[in-house]
């Protein structure tokens, strides 16, 4: 136990450095004591001194919310991409492998560009939208793959392979014969936090919540899946339940978090292979060490989003992009070495 809590006591100071950066940082700097002064304040139930009501409304209304956002984001793509890696024995597995991206893609852009009015197309129609796509297409996927009463796992990727492309090239269809909301769905699919305030962190929070809870209970299931799936079953391993219940828990946080922070490539490729790196192979902690690794990886994705084009924010997609194609390629070598 001591040896798993110390990992875990390890990671808490980025966590802590990186939501702190997220609330100062940004085109107005927020001095960490006049930060701490505010918080302190508000959870006092005090009177903020007049001459600091505009930081009081930038980290109230507008920083905290989208920091919420972006932790829960974080947490829940490193989180899920931990346990398809562990699933399906594969360090370049990903939250996207079997379609909650493009689903949730689809699903986006079908609301922003089926002319609905604008009012319609508020606060919840879009993540709703994306949300309910995502899981249609793991289903779908699940289906397709199915062979008898088992669901091969390589049956599984090649579902989702097939079914991500036929999604997202519908998804380019409708983008390209769209001319109003183009601009605004191309914002989403970059990733990043479109929609202000707290309503989409109370929206996303269940169920990445219940996700990931059911994702730190499989550690144990997870290291008897690297045994293969025949030597999983002559261990007792239910493993065709173990495995829905994991795609599933694992789907559900990612499209939650998709559905309201937009498509946000290799972060749930890029934070478990570090901490199997740095901390072995034991899913059992490797999971929460994602989930926390995942969070303080994208909070700082986000700050750099905000200050390197500054004013101007980029999304922080392509910030997450732009760092994990060179770690991609790493991983791929490193693979293949490991293989030949």
């Amino acid at each position: 136990m001591k040896h798993t809590a110390r990992p875990l006591l390890f990671s808490i100071p980025p966590l802590f450095l990186s939501l702190l950066l997220s609330v100062a940082v940004g085109s107005v700097f927020i001095p960490p004591a006049t930060l701490f002064h505010l918080l302190g304040v508000r959870l006092a139930g005090g009177t903020i001194p007049a001459e600091w009501q505009s930081f009081a409304v930038i980290v109230f209304d507008l920083r905290l919310p989208r920091t919420a956002l972006m932790l829960l984001t974080g947490a829940a793509l490193g989180g899920s991409g931990a346990a398809f890696q562990g699933l399906f024995r594969n360090p370049l597995a990903d939250p996207y492998l079997i379609g909650v991206a493009s689903g949730a893609g689809l699903g986006a852009v079908l609301t922003l560009t089926g002319g609905l009015p604008r009012s319609l197309a508020g606060y919840f129609t879009v993540p709703v939208a994306a949300f309910i796509g995502a899981l249609v297409t793991v289903g779908v996927v699940y289906a397709l793959a199915r062979v008898g009463r088992t669901v091969p796992t390589t049956h599984l990727i090649l579902a989702g392979v097939a079914v991500s492309s036929f999604t997202s090239a519908l998804t380019s269809f409708l983008m390209l014969t769209s001319t109003g909301e183009l601009r605004r769905a191309l914002v989403w699919l970059l990733g990043g936090a479109s929609i202000g305030g707290w309503r989409p962190v109370l929206g996303a929070l269940p169920y990445i919540v219940l996700g990931l809870g059911v994702l730190c209970t499989s550690g144990h299931a997870l290291n008897v899946f690297q045994f293969g799936e025949e030597q999983a079953r002559q261990l007792g391993l239910p493993v065709e339940r173990v495995r829905l219940m994991i795609v599933a828990a694992a789907s559900l946080a990612t499209a939650a978090a998709v559905a309201y922070a937009g498509i946000i490539g290799f972060v749930g490729l890029i934070v478990p292979h570090l901490m199997r790196f740095f901390f072995g192979a034991d899913y059992r902690r490797v999971i929460p060490l994602s989930v926390l690794g995942g969070a303080t990886l994208l909070l700082l994705a986000d700050v750099l989003a905000r200050v390197v084009m500054a004013p101007q924010e980029l999304p922080v997609g392509m910030i997450t992009a732009l760092s994990g194609a060179p770690f991609f390629l790493w991983v791929l070598q490193r693979t293949r070495q490991q293989v030949y």
